[in-house]
């Protein structure tokens, strides 16, 4: 569910509209009905990055909120005045999120095994007596240390597993908790809350989607996030924006075109340029 902010000069400024009173009744028909739903946070410096704890602790007040993905704004999409200066990186998202929302530390966001370069991560538990970070349960040192100082989960081929389930990006509503549970049962220093179940899991994700400007190769390689063609093809996220959209196509067929004329030694003016846009 889209969710820039709790203020309506923000929403208005990123989407155009106020869209306060549509959102609320949103949520309480998603409350009523007992579904699930994840608020999604378009981040923009200078906008809403002052807020990021402020609507974690929203979402931990509705019972349909199972968590808040942070994206941070890039060039695609409707991004009017748009610039260079409004971008924030993961881990300015990910001190963000520790420096507001009273709930996580730097130590509870931790990179996504998929893609670390724009994937990080975090988990509470929502308890009786209130949202815990899933470290004050599992202590990090129980996966960073063990007996012969090395990575715990690295010599428990079963610990290992849970912990790469855990983190990754394609959940199901049960499938989120059944996964936490299993790995706290899996440790025996840890006590795994009795009755644990998919409305005690929070999830809080920091995803980096590139564009033309920050594109890096390497991490486009490891998108978890993709676009499927009615031909079957899977394009990541960022590669359909800069390339596949409504009459990028063509733009590419050109480019490729100019360099492959360029490799060949017939050199075409202008080559460079187009390439950068």
């Amino acid at each position: 569910m889209q969710f820039d902010s709790l203020r309506a000069s923000v929403l208005k400024d990123m989407r155009g509209a106020d869209l306060t009173r549509i959102r609320q009744q949103a949520l309480e028909r998603l409350n009523a009905l007992g579904i699930s739903t994840t608020l999604v946070v378009t981040v923009k410096r200078g906008q809403n990055d002052d807020e990021l704890g402020e609507i974690i602790r929203f979402g931990l007040t509705q019972q349909c909120v199972r968590g808040v993905t942070f994206q941070p704004v890039q060039e695609a999409g409707r991004t009017d005045n748009f610039g260079a200066a409004h971008r924030l990186t993961v881990s300015e998202v990910r001190r963000r999120i520790a420096e507001q929302s009273g709930l996580f530390t730097l130590a509870d966001i931790v990179p996504v095994p998929c893609n670390p370069d724009t994937l990080a991560m975090g988990y509470a538990l929502k308890t009786p007596s209130g949202a815990q970070a899933l470290t004050r349960y599992l202590d990090p040192q129980t996966l960073v240390e063990g007996s012969a100082n090395t990575i715990v989960f690295e010599r428990d081929a079963s610990l290992k597993d849970h912990v790469f389930k855990l983190f990754s990006t394609n959940h199901s509503p049960d499938s989120q908790a059944s996964c936490l549970s299993a790995l706290m049962c899996c440790l025996p220093q840890i006590a795994a809350p009795e009755g644990l179940g998919y409305e005690n899991v929070f999830r809080v994700l920091i995803v980096q989607f590139m564009d033309a400007t920050n594109l890096d190769i390497r991490a486009l390689k490891k998108s978890c996030v993709h676009f499927a063609t009615p031909e079957g093809q899977l394009i990541p996220f960022e590669s359909y924006n800069l390339f596949y959209r409504p009459g990028r196509q063509a733009l590419l067929a050109q480019i490729r075109a100019e360099l492959a004329a360029s490799l060949a030694g017939r050199r075409t003016p202008g080559v460079a340029q187009r390439i950068t846009f």
